[in-house]
């Protein structure tokens, strides 16, 4: 067999690899470890229902992709409605925000207290922002952040809030804000102040038909008509590397028979986990530690299906409440009707976010299934009697972990991976970043252009967590997408130049020399003025100057009282000068921190919406 490129995985990154390298008149092998194709964007079917996993809405910002999904998808997108609410002590409030339900919701008394942690969170925000925490608390406030952030966020993570890297923070929550969220509540806007879409307050959006996987489905069987093969059940076993280049990737198929495909180049959707263990011969130590150090959040869904027409008009409601473990609860009919075969009936899905080694995960379904369905009627959606049947779908490593450390473990294993020339990483779990799904193919599409073309793309530059320049002269985008880069390592800070550039444009004033600047004017001013009216003398000098006796202690149209009202209106002045500048300099500062803020956050998704 002769070598050519072999993908490894068959989601969206894999797929969208093979699809485009086909577009470009070069094929490939796809190795798929499950029965299925899709990875996260599968659509599970049971009983002639049919599930996504997670909810997969499909915009984007990048051009190409969305001319991708229809090129291969055609005319069978549906345009939905999102309605999503989020329940929280007992209540449900509106998301986006409704300012009159939040109000309601909240009640006077909280409002007024998610008003002045905001308003805190301004003037003195977190100075150390390498946590989750720290990152939201600075630009929502405290109070919002612990309503609305933390107990969910610590739902789908199982981790503190104060251990996630805010690298996470600042790649999901793009562009959005507690004031851009509250102006787009009143002026029912998805842009922000810039015109910019924020992609959580999206109002509408396409949906396959017959759920996500549809699209993959249709992408592999295109593929197979070109004579591109996925084999499905074919779980990677070890991918033998000589020289600096991958040769061969070794797999079992679903009979556990050993198959060795030739490799010219090598795409890796594959956790990096996974791939690193996978080399043969084996990388370092120091490079198998770090890949061990990686960790993944598993995923399960509880299905349930009610004879029930409507249960709520909700595509998605958040669980935000503590004491009860579902996290979010999906209304696949809402999603699209045909998701659900018949119409008088309704299926949800209930996410719990796991570990793999959690009790929970290895409970058989019916016990899943009677946990959520006691969890639903706990919140007021469901009739236990209405529940007629049921399925529970896995997933493991749906979400790659932003601990601290992982940062690191990723710099040491892309450095050993720099010296193989041939294989490339994309995907969500090819690059351990949480990419959504447009990410993950523009990954896949600059990887296929660098293998078949000899372009130089940076695949590590798509979706990065860093602050970021935007650039528009990527042949790819069309400047619809901007290609991000890193350009400071420390949080919360911005090149010194463009500091530089504000401090010129707005030089702060020295407060003391103000200060001191006014009072002497003050002071030689009226001493002059008084001394003015002195010396011309008559029956009646300076009534009118007079009045500043009552201000001035001590002050009249005197030689006396012009001394003292002098050295009165020196120290006034002194003051007025030096509380002016000291305003106008916190003001600056302020400004400025906000410039920094916006560089962190131009290319910035929201946490709830992307999880």
């Amino acid at each position: 067999m002769s070598a050519a490129p072999v993908i490894i995985g068959g989601g969206p990154a894999g797929l969208t690899a093979a699809y485009e390298l086909d577009k470009l008149g070069s094929g490939s092998t796809v190795l798929e470890a499950d029965q299925q194709v899709g990875g996260l964007s599968r659509t599970v079917h049971y009983e002639g229902y049919r599930f996504d996993i997670g909810g997969h809405r499909f915009f984007s910002k990048v051009p190409l992709i969305n001319e991708l999904w229809h090129e291969i998808l055609g005319d069978e997108f549906l345009l939905r409605p999102r309605v999503s609410r989020i329940f929280y002590d007992g209540k449900f409030f509106d998301y986006p925000l409704k300012p009159l339900n939040a109000l309601r919701n909240l009640g006077p008394i909280e409002a007024v207290r998610v008003a002045l942690s905001y308003a805190r969170s301004q003037v003195a925000p977190e100075g150390d922002e390498r946590s989750f925490e720290a990152w939201v608390t600075n630009r929502f406030g405290s109070r919002l952040y612990e309503i609305f952030f933390k107990t969910y966020t610590e739902k789908v993570w199982g981790m503190p809030c104060s251990e996630i890297s805010a690298d996470w923070a600042a790649q999901r929550i793009k562009n959005l804000s507690l004031l851009e969220a509250v102006r787009a509540a009143w002026l029912g806007t998805g842009s922000d102040g810039d015109g910019e879409v924020i992609t959580t307050l999206i109002e509408r959006f396409h949906y396959p038909r017959l759920g996500p996987g549809m699209m993959w489905d249709r992408c592999e069987a295109i593929l197979a008509e070109r004579g591109v093969p996925t084999l499905r059940g074919h779980r990677v076993e070890s991918i033998r590397h000589e020289r600096g280049k991958v040769v061969a990737v070794v797999a079992r198929d679903a009979d556990g028979a050993r198959v060795e495909i030739p490799a010219s180049h090598c795409i890796s959707s594959m956790p990096v986990r996974e791939l690193v263990a996978a080399l043969d011969p084996a990388p370092p130590e120091e490079v198998r530690r770090a890949a061990a150090g990686l960790r993944y959040r598993d995923y399960l869904t509880a299905v349930l299906i009610l004879r029930q027409a409507d249960v709520f008009h909700d595509n998605w409601i958040y669980i935000h409440s503590p004491e009860v473990k579902l996290g979010r609860i999906q209304n696949y009919k809402n999603w699209s009707p045909e998701m659900v075969p018949d119409a008088g009936k309704t299926s949800l899905g209930l996410e719990y976010f796991l570990w793999e080694h959690d009790e929970e995960w290895d409970w058989p379904d019916e016990r899943l299934i009677e946990l959520g369905t006691r969890e639903c009627e706990r919140i007021g959606l469901v009739d236990a009697r209405d529940v007629e049947d049921g399925t529970v779908v896995r997933m493991r490593k749906a979400y790659p972990i932003y601990d601290h450390a992982y940062l690191d473990h990723l710099q040491t294993i892309r450095g050993f991976l720099a010296g193989i020339d041939n294989l490339q990483l994309v995907g969500r779990n090819g690059q351990h970043r949480y990419n959504n799904q447009d990410h993950s193919m523009l990954t896949a599409v600059y990887a296929a252009r660098n293998l078949a073309l000899g372009e130089q793309y940076d695949i590590w530059s798509v979706n990065v967590e860093e602050e970021y320049h935007e650039d528009c002269s990527c042949p790819l985008l069309d400047c619809g997408w901007v290609v991000p880069w890193p350009v400071a390592r420390e949080a919360g800070h911005v090149p010194d130049a463009v500091e530089a550039e504000i401090l010129r444009a707005l030089a702060p004033l020295d407060s003391v020399a103000l200060g001191a600047a006014v009072g002497i004017v003050a002071a030689v001013g009226l001493w002059v003025a008084t001394a003015v009216l002195l010396v011309q003398g008559g029956e009646v000098v300076g009534p009118t100057l007079g009045l500043l006796g009552q201000f001035l202690i001590g002050y009249s149209v005197t030689w006396t009282g012009a001394l003292i009202g002098a050295v009165e209106a020196g120290g006034l002045g002194f003051l007025g000068g030096y509380g002016a500048a000291a305003l106008r300099n916190a003001g600056i500062r302020l400004f400025v921190e906000r410039v920094r803020r916006r560089a962190r956050a131009k290319v910035e998704s929201d946490v709830l919406d992307q999880v």
